[in-house]
């Protein structure tokens, strides 16, 4: 390089650091001029190239990085290319020297490479079934050269068709087994293809070889019976040989395509062995599947079998059959609707609270809870989520099931507490937010506003548009309790943030009565008035110091009732305001403060069910005309404020000074003021001051729409697949609730420790027993014989409403070990 360009290539301008000059880090730098590149190390030069030097080029890279000068990420930004070219250009200086970093851009000399001939038989062998390895073996090429071929052609692969299996005469009467069919042979070959990739023709059935995979197609396999239990190896032998009807009597645990009882159909299941499905999963492939039959296996000891004992309350909810009427289905697909909704109550049950904690579990050891060799994991929960979310029917669904719940509540509603929670978001999009009461702060969040009977069960769950409050939200949450109870009156209890005289108003026209606590100033009780209530409700003894009158709200146009209730220490006044003029003092009191129960579901399912996790940070777009304080006016209203604080010292400072005047120094305010000057001139100013920010402040709007102050896209957490998380951690709730009400009577301490018992009953292991109509479910003993003695009265009352386990025709029936070693049931 002559030495002219040298000076100009190391040279620093007078004014500064040139413009063709990018700094790779703190002490690195890379300058270009003159076609020229160097590379400056605390601004000593250390390297230099050519500027169309591909090899000089390349060894800067590695040398920065081999060096310790700089980071991969660093020298690819300098040098405007990947971090991938640059752990490349690192391996060839590893494997080559110099020498290999000067090689020629292109394919690689050498190297075999698919032709153009070749394309249509790369293209006919993928649409064959063979994987771009096989394809790759074949041809003597890479599987890389075949993916980026198959790239180049756009071959995509063809989405399996769903086929429906013809199985003769089984629909005629589920216990026959079905006689060959060109669908089944298909499915066989298919499978055989499947397991071997390089297999080109089906072989030839030999004497050991297995049926179900190796028949050719002119006879084809007799497919196994489908069963959702053991059986003994002769009788598995004999089914997988033998084309003749099984009776009833030698296993009536089959799975059929219609169910004797209920309206789901019992999916078909052409595995023997429940550990091993590799048959379901294929005809799941193929799209010949819906959903995976259960098969159970008996075994002892399988860990957190005892969640099957909620599994009678999961279904009274009616969860699955709403599902099947909401979503119908999953498609083609071996967890199907069913599977998945169920996987997903019984994590809720397990406290597996997120996706992301199934790692921490086998799935071996799920799955037999499931009736599966595995349960589904964590990208498969995800998958099925994202499914259900896209078809945007999980409000729906929560109608249906609140739907349900209000068939089966009765009394239950005749108050309904209505409350707001708040879902703090910790990431970086740009949120609304909300005041967290906990924390006493606005932070970015979403809330949801529940609605739950008197008892304290959930009813359904809305989520508010942009943290709209309790008056804004009422009303379209009083639209849908109308549409659950119809036209019965009921009593809607909520708390200070939905005060509201004028919408108390429409509350009443359509036909609700409130409940809720007075806000904002109000003239004391006189003491005289208040007089000691005590009763019996539901149960318990309440007592309270009430004082009862009549006020007007709306200069009269809006007359309640107010109940007033004296803390114990006769300091503290808590109104209460109601319509209801029909009930007593005390019981309106304590229907109020029973709103608690709320705030302890609240509570219980943020930290037993993970309410508050975010199932996904996806977001999707929201409102860009909605409307949200102005930044600009707070900032006024903040400088504002300092000035009226100014103000006020200002003013205080004067008057204090006049106070303490001597006369007889000062006889009159014009020498005060002559001698006080200087504190005139200061409080004048601060009062133009003053003046002109209320001026400014004035001009400008309060609220503008978020798309003024929101850079970007404005956007709002995904909602969909966390509505529909949350529906799950409900319904497992409202099970867990039933059977902590049927244990009450067999347990002493059950208002508390009757939740604490049941976590620990359905965590605990059991006996898995198989038999031709029962899947029978034997409890471990629990911690202490009460407690066991408590669960096997509870074994005794669902056993009495036996239920079938979803998808099979098996019984459940429950028992659990006494201490002393006998079998309760």
């Amino acid at each position: 390089m002559p030495a002219e360009k040298q000076g100009e290539l190391f040279g620093v301008d007078r004014v500064g650091a040139p413009s063709d000059t990018v700094a790779i880090n703190a002490r690195v730098t890379l300058r270009t001029r003159c076609g020229y590149r160097a590379v400056l190390l605390a601004g000593v030069p250390m390297l230099h190239f050519a500027q169309d030097d591909r090899m000089g080029e390349a060894h800067a890279m590695v040398t920065l990085v081999d060096q310790g000068w700089a980071d991969q990420r660093e020298v690819a930004a300098a040098f405007a290319c990947s971090s991938r070219t640059v752990r490349r250009a690192q391996r060839r200086f590893e494997a080559g020297g110099l020498a290999a970093l000067g090689r020629r851009a292109g394919y690689p000399k050498g190297r075999a490479r698919v032709r153009g001939a070749r394309a249509r038989q790369v293209n006919d062998l993928k649409a064959g079934g063979l994987s771009n390895r096989a394809i790759g073996e074949r041809l003597g090429v890479t599987e890389k050269a075949v993916r980026k071929l198959l790239k180049r052609l756009g071959w995509k692969a063809p989405e399996p068709e769903q086929q429906e299996l013809r199985l003769d005469d089984r629909g005629a009467d589920p216990n026959l087994s079905a006689s060959p069919s060109t669908a089944e042979s298909e499915s066989t070959q298919a499978a055989a293809r499947i397991a071997d990739p390089d297999l080109t023709a089906p072989a030839p059935a030999s004497a050991g070889a297995d049926p179900n995979l190796s028949a050719s197609p002119s006879t084809g396999p007799s497919p196994p019976t489908p069963i959702t239990g053991p059986v003994a190896p002769e009788a598995t032998a004999a089914v997988a040989t033998s084309p003749a009807p099984v009776p009833r009597s030698a296993d009536s645990n089959l799975s059929a395509s219609s169910a004797d009882a209920g309206d789901e159909p019992l999916p078909i299941s052409f595995d023997t062995d429940p550990s091993d499905r590799r048959i379901d999963r294929i005809l799941a492939y193929l799209g010949m599947l819906d959903d995976a039959a259960p098969l159970f296996q008996s075994s002892a000891r399988v860990p957190r079998a005892g969640v099957l004992l909620a599994m009678p309350a999961l279904l009274r909810t009616g969860v699955l059959d709403c599902a099947r009427d909401v979503y119908g289905g999953l498609g083609p697909a071996f967890y199907g609707l069913r599977t998945t909704i169920v996987a997903m109550l019984v994590m809720g049950l397990l406290r597996i609270k997120r996706p992301e904690a199934l790692k921490e579990h086998a799935p071996n050891d799920l799955g037999r809870l499931l009736g599966l060799d595995r349960a589904p994991e964590v990208k498969t929960v995800r998958r099925k989520l994202t499914r259900l979310g896209a078809a945007g029917r999980a409000a729906a669904f929560g109608r249906a099931l609140a739907q349900r719940r209000a068939a089966a509540s009765g009394a239950a509603l005749g108050f309904l507490y209505v409350d707001g929670h708040v879902r703090v978001y910790h990431g970086k999009r740009v949120l609304p937010k909300a005041h967290v009461t906990q924390m006493r702060i606005a932070l970015p969040a979403t809330t949801d506003y529940w609605v739950n009977d008197a008892t304290g069960e959930p009813l359904f769950v809305v989520t508010a548009e942009a943290n709209d409050g309790m008056v804004k939200m009422l009303p379209s949450l009083l639209d849908e309790v109308r549409k659950l109870i119809g036209e019965r009156r009921v009593t809607i209890v909520f708390d200070r943030g939905g005060w509201s005289p004028r919408l108390f108003q429409q509350i009443l026209a359509a036909g609700f009565d409130i409940l809720t606590y007075r806000k904002g100033r109000f003239r004391r009780v006189p003491r005289s008035r208040f007089h000691e209530r005590e009763t019996t409700l539901d149960g318990r003894k309440v007592r309270y110091v009430l004082a009862d009158q009549r006020i007007h709200l709306l200069k009269g146009k809006l007359r309640l009732r107010q109940v007033t209730r004296l803390s114990d220490d006769g300091q503290h006044q808590t109104p209460i305001v109601t319509s209801r003029l029909d009930l007593t003092d005390i019981e309106i009191a304590y229907r109020m403060f029973e709103r608690w129960r709320q705030e302890n579901f609240f509570k219980y399912l943020g930290e037993e069910y993970a309410l508050d996790a975010l199932v996904d940070y996806q977001v999707e777009p929201a409102d860009p005309a909605r409307e949200v304080p102005n930044p600009r006016w707070n900032a006024l209203d903040a400088e504002l404020r300092a000035a009226r604080a100014d103000v006020a010292r200002l003013a205080a400072l004067y008057g204090l000074d006049a106070f303490g005047n001597e006369e007889s120094v000062r006889k009159t305010m014009r020498g005060f003021k002559i001698a006080h000057a200087h504190q005139n001139r200061e409080i004048v100013t601060v009062l133009k001051r003053y003046a002109a920010l209320e001026a400014k402040r004035k001009a400008v709007p309060r609220r503008v729409p978020v798309q003024d102050v929101v850079e970007g896209q404005v956007v709002k957490l995904s909602l969909e697949r966390k509505h529909l998380t949350n529906l799950m951690k409900m319904v497992a709730y409202q099970a867990e609730s039933e059977l902590v009400r049927a244990v009450t009577p067999h347990y002493k301490r059950a208002d508390d420790e009757g939740r604490t018992l049941i976590q620990s009953a359905l965590a605990s292991a059991a006996d898995i027993d198989v038999t031709a109509t029962e899947l029978r479910i034997t409890l471990a003993s629990q911690s202490s014989p009460h407690r066991t003695r408590a669960i096997a009265a509870l074994c005794d009352d669902l056993n009495r409403a036996p239920v079938r386990f979803p998808g099979s025709r098996l019984t459940l029936r429950f028992a659990i070990h006494l201490p002393q070693g006998e079998l309760a049931a």
